[in-house]
C-alpha cells in the first residue's frame, strides 16, 4: 500500500520501508502525551483539542517529528530546524539518524510544550498576503494554455503558491518540463496541487 493513502498510523508504519521501528518508538512517547493520534494527508499527526501540533514521518536518510508551530517552542536542545526556510514561518522538524537518537524526556518535553501552546491557542499565522512568485517556466506555459491562464487566475493565492513552489523546485529542466506536463491539467480543471491529501 502506498504511504499516500495511508489512513491509519499502523498502516503508515508497516508501508514504511525505513525506520518502522523508530517511528513505534517515537510513536509510544507520543501517545502517552494528552494528544489525540489521527492521520492527515496520509501520515500520522497528533492533534490537540483539533489542532495540529506534531506529525510524525520517515524518508530514506531520517525520520522524525514535525512541530506544527515549532517555532514558538524554546528549543533548547538546538534540535529543530526549519526544512522549509522561506516556506514557512512556524513548521519546525527535529530529524534523527538512529534509534539511540531518541531521548524520550526530551521528546516528552517539546511535546508537552507545543501542548501548552496550543492549548493557549498561540500560533505564528502564515502570510497570506505575500505575492505569489510564478517561476519563468510555469509563466511561459500559461501564457501558451489560454484555459490554464484563466484557471490559475481565479485561484486562491495558497494554491498558486504550491504550483509556483513545485516548478520552483525543480533542478533540472527535464523535471521542469514533466512537472508542467503534470499540472497543467490539473490547473486547467481548477484543481489544487495537493487536495487529493487535503
Amino acid at each position: 500500500m502506498s504511504r499516500k493513502r495511508c489512513k491509519s498510523v499502523d498502516q503508515y508504519i508497516e508501508a514504511a520501508e525505513y525506520w518502522q521501528e523508530e517511528l513505534r518508538v517515537l510513536r509510544r512517547i507520543l501517545r502517552v502525551t494528552d494528544l489525540e493520534e489521527t492521520t492527515k494527508w496520509g501520515a500520522p499527526c497528533y492533534t490537540f483539542g483539533g489542532r495540529n501540533v506534531v506529525g510524525l514521518g520517515a524518508f530514506k536518510s531520517y525520520f522524525g517529528l514535525w512541530f506544527f508551530q515549532g517555532a514558538l517552542l524554546k528549543d533548547k536542545g538546538r534540535a529543530l530546524i526549519n526544512a522549509q526556510s522561506g516556506r514557512t514561518k512556524a513548521q519546525r522538524q527535529w530529524r534523527f539518524n538512529s534509534k539511540a537518537d531518541i531521548e524520550p524526556r526530551d521528546v516528552t518535553a517539546y511535546v508537552n510544550e507545543a501542548i501548552t501552546h496550543a492549548a493557549a491557542g498561540r500560533e505564528i499565522k502564515a502570510d497570506r498576503n505575500k505575492p505569489v512568485l510564478v517561476p519563468p517556466d510555469l509563466s511561459a506555459a500559461l501564457v501558451k494554455d489560454k484555459k490554464a491562464k484563466a484557471a490559475f487566475a481565479v485561484m486562491g493565492r495558497g494554491i498558486q503558491r504550491e504550483y509556483a513552489q513545485y516548478i520552483a523546485d525543480a533542478k533540472r529542466d527535464a523535471t521542469k518540463a514533466r512537472r508542467l506536463e503534470k499540472i497543467l491539467p490539473m490547473i486547467t480543471a481548477g484543481q489544487g496541487l495537493n487536495d487529493k491529501y487535503r
